[in-house]
């Protein structure tokens, strides 16, 4: 697999993050999780995408897709943000 075949994005493993990381998962099929005991890694092949929308279903309430920089470790890909959605792809989106 090339490098580029390839996004990830890493949390720290805590209760804060697991709505972020379980939206991560339901939104992306294929996504790989490797979970450590500080840390919790997601692979995806080619785009990640984590929905305000998914995380705010998971908590019940009100989100702001800015606070997941909170707990995020290490990323990989090329970032679009907006209210809705936190995208990692290499290249453009589209």
């Amino acid at each position: 697999m090339n490098l580029h075949d390839k996004v990830f994005i890493s949390f720290q493993n805590n209760d804060e993050a697991r709505p972020i990381i379980d939206a991560i998962i339901a939104d992306n099929p294929g996504a790989i999780v490797s979970e450590m005991p500080a840390m919790i890694k997601i692979d995806v092949p080619k785009r990640l995408v984590v929905k305000r929308e998914t995380i705010e279903q998971n908590i019940g309430r009100a989100f702001d897709l800015q606070s997941i920089h909170i707990n995020l470790i290490s990323l990989s890909g090329n970032i679009d943000e907006s209210e809705d959605e936190f995208v990692l792809a290499w290249g453009k989106r589209g």
